[in-house]
């Protein structure tokens, strides 16, 4: 989390929102062989918690249930040129969304697991649009397989840490030039959120 209190933000339902949209991050924990990330798909449970699921053979999955885990969800990210300043003696700068997760960490039964995956699966399917692919055409023996090489984990979050630095510090009239610029070289998303978040 960057510490300037400025690009902070309290607003829960944003932090759900960039969880929800996002829907990607990495897991990171301490191992015996020392800390290890994995990247991985993120369900929010909408209650204060987040699941994913991790391959059995990942370092992670041996380590993680009852210990303490990190999940990072990182959203649009871009270089800020100072030709976009008012004052152009000065240097460049990146702006960016993240979300810092902090939680226990417990490993799922087979049931959760499953009903993880089935709510992945159709929340990402919908948003394709047209016809939508179902998990009960995977072949069941295909599926099981499959099934048993991952592992499920449910992550209740203790500490929530944003950084929505988006050139809060600037005026008005410069972020605007920001986020035109930031459209321009195809950092579009950062640049709506620029326009939508900050007053």
């Amino acid at each position: 989390m960057h510490p300037n209190p400025v690009f902070r933000s309290d607003d829960r339902n944003l932090l759900e929102t960039l969880i929800d949209q996002i829907g990607f991050g990495m897991v990171f924990a301490e191992t015996p062989d020392g800390p290890r990330v994995a990247h991985t798909p993120l369900l929010s449970t909408g209650d204060g918690a987040v699941q994913f699921h991790l391959a059995r053979s990942n370092a992670l999955t041996k380590s993680l249930d009852g210990k303490t885990g990190l999940v990072v969800v990182n959203g649009p990210d871009a270089y800020v040129s100072p030709r976009w300043y008012d004052n152009r003696g000065t240097v460049p700068t990146w702006d960016y969304i993240s979300v810092e997760l902090e939680g226990r960490v417990r490993r799922m039964s087979d049931e959760g697991l499953e009903a993880l995956l089935h709510s992945v699966i159709d929340k990402h399917e919908t948003r394709l649009g047209g016809e939508q692919w179902a998990a009960d055409e995977t072949p069941d023996d295909v599926w099981q397989k499959l099934f048993k090489a991952i592992a499920g984990f449910e992550m209740e979050i203790l500490a929530w840490r944003p950084t929505l630095k988006m050139s809060q510090k600037k005026s008005p009239d410069e972020r605007e030039r920001i986020a035109a610029g930031l459209d321009n070289m195809g950092s579009s998303a950062l640049a709506h959120l620029m326009r939508t978040l900050v007053p």
